[in-house]
C-alpha cells in the first residue's frame, strides 16, 4: 500500500509498472520491500550489507534476484524498466553505493534511473549495527563496532550526509523520496546532513514521511 500510495501520490500514477523503487533493508519488516515491489508491478532494488538476510529473503522466494555487482544491477534495473517486467532484485552492497551509481549514471547520462526512493535501514538504533557505514565492508565494519564504537559513529554519521547528498541530487531531478518511519532523517539531520525543509523550522524535512503523507 506505501508503493502504490507514494505512486498515486507523487507520481501521478495507478500503474506502475516500468518505474523504479530504490530502497535498503531485507531484514526484519524491511524484507517485505522486495515483495511489496513486485506486487505494486514496479522494478524494486533493495540494498542489504548482511549477505545472511539476503539469502533468507530469496530462498523465501521474497526476492526474484540477487547480485552483488552494481553493473549488473543497473543493466537489469535498466532492461526491466524498459520492458515493464515486475523485478526484486537484491544487492548485496550498501545502499550508498547503489543511491552514488544512480547519481553517476544521471551524470554521464543524463538519464533519471529511479522514480520512488526510501530507506529501511534501523536508524533508529544506528550506532550499535542498525546501520552499516558505506566506507568499510560488512565483517570489518562489524570489527570496528566492536573494537572502536567511537570512530564507527563517526563513520555512520560520514556516510548519512553522503547518503543524503546523493538522494538529493536525484530527488532535485524528480525523483520522489519519503520516509519510512525508521529515524532516517532524524539521524541524518543530527549527523549533519542537508535535511531540512527550507523555510521551515527545525523539526520539519525536506521528505515526507509515509505516515502522515502516505498512508494517512
Amino acid at each position: 500500500l506505501t508503493v502504490l500510495n507514494a505512486g498515486r501520490r507523487y507520481l501521478k500514477a495507478e500503474d506502475l509498472s516500468g518505474k523504479v523503487f530504490v530502497t535498503s533493508g531485507l531484514g526484519g519488516m524491511s524484507g517485505a520491500q522486495a515483495k511489496a515491489a513486485v506486487i505494486a508491478g514496479c522494478v524494486g532494488i533493495i540494498a542489504e550489507v548482511d549477505e545472511a538476510a539476503l539469502l533468507k529473503r530469496h530462498r523465501q522466494g521474497w526476492l526474484m534476484e540477487i547480485s552483488n555487482n552494481l553493473d549488473h544491477c543497473i543493466a537489469r534495473l535498466r532492461d526491466a524498466r524498459k520492458k515493464k517486467i515486475a523485478l526484486s532484485l537484491g544487492y548485496h552492497g550498501n545502499v550508498v553505493d547503489l543511491w552514488e551509481r544512480l547519481v553517476y549514471e544521471l551524470d554521464t547520462t543524463g538519464e533519471l534511473l529511479v522514480d520512488l526512493g526510501s530507506d529501511q535501514t534501523s536508524c533508529h538504533n544506528p550506532f550499535s549495527g542498525g546501520y552499516y557505514p558505506v566506507q568499510l565492508g560488512f565483517e570489518e565494519a562489524k570489527q570496528l563496532l566492536s573494537t572502536n564504537p567511537g570512530k564507527f559513529r563517526t563513520l555512520v554519521q560520514e556516510s548519512l550526509k553522503r547518503h543524503v547528498a546523493a538522494i538529493n541530487r536525484l530527488a532535485d531531478k524528480g525523483m520522489f523520496f519519503w520516509d519510512y518511519g525508521n529515524a532516517f532523517l532524524l539521524e541524518a539531520q543530527r549527523a549533519g546532513a542537508d535535511v531540512e525543509k527550507r523555510g521551515a523550522n527545525k523539526t520539519e524535512f525536506r521528505y515526507p514521511s509515509y505516515v502522515q503523507h502516505i498512508m494517512g
